[in-house]
């Protein structure tokens, strides 16, 4: 895994170097995962162009998306692959401000991610944009060519994307949650300014716990995914297999692709 360098984005990190249970490796310069776009500086844009990075995956929702679209170089094709009809992670400012009983239930901040990642396991809408997530990846044939996909903090719809190429990929579990719970780092610096905006806004000390549980990745909330889906589905390799329907051919491509 390697940190991008960029100016004005976070959790921009390219996945490649992970090691496969049969000893290959990931390839640099395929596949991105980020937090938003919409900050992004014009030095920012020259980098990812010469990074490789030409397939955008935007897995936000369309208010998301309207409030703050996505700053893109102009050699890479957009895809617009909600994982809901609106923001169940509330990484939004707006959308915890308007969260009233964050001031009196310290346990909604957790309850509600746990929710938002039940909904990325079962909705509908998540099977679709991962099913055209993998559509692209698929299409991603050339060399030194990426795919970037990304939400608003690049750590919830985001790092589930990653557990499911990565699984598909034949990565080990721990080295996926690793690089799920590697988003705390990389987004400390924006959680910090949301937490300090959350303590002047509060009305209780519960308030600031919640919008912590928001602004963070947990093995609570991947464990709770993952659980939903052993139950529901059997494993992630059956949930790939019987409901995004990745054949046996599209799983050999894309380890033909994106392994070395």
């Amino acid at each position: 895994m390697r940190l991008l360098e960029m100016k004005n984005g976070f959790n921009f990190r390219d996945i490649g170097g992970y090691q496969t249970k049969d000893n290959r490796t990931l390839k640099y310069h395929k596949l991105i995962r980020s937090a938003s776009l919409a900050e992004l500086v014009p030095e920012d844009l020259v980098y990812l162009d010469e990074y490789g990075m030409r397939h955008d995956v935007d897995f936000r929702s369309p208010a998301e998306c309207q409030a703050a679209p996505d700053l893109l170089p102009e050699n890479v094709q957009y895809h617009f692959t909600p994982v809901f009809p609106i923001d169940e992670t509330r990484s939004t400012q707006k959308s915890w401000e308007e969260r009233e009983r964050y001031n009196t239930d310290p346990a909604l901040g957790v309850a509600e991610m746990k929710s938002a990642y039940a909904d990325i396991v079962l909705a509908d809408s998540a099977r679709v944009a991962y099913r055209k997530f993998f559509d692209v990846l698929l299409a991603n044939d050339k060399e030194n060519e990426s795919v970037l996909f990304h939400c608003s903090m690049g750590k919830d719809r985001t790092g589930m994307g990653a557990v499911y190429v990565l699984t598909a990929l034949g990565v080990d579990e721990q080295t996926i949650r690793k690089d799920y719970l590697a988003s705390n780092e990389y987004l400390r610096p924006l959680r910090e300014i949301n937490l300090n905006k959350a303590k002047q806004a509060a009305k209780t000390p519960y308030f600031v716990a919640n919008i912590r549980s928001l602004g963070r990745v947990s093995n609570a909330y991947l464990d709770h995914a993952l659980l939903l889906i052993k139950k529901e589905y059997g494993s992630v390799n059956d949930y790939l297999r019987n409901e995004l329907m990745l054949n046996d051919k599209q799983l050999q491509d894309l380890q033909k692709i994106y392994l070395n």
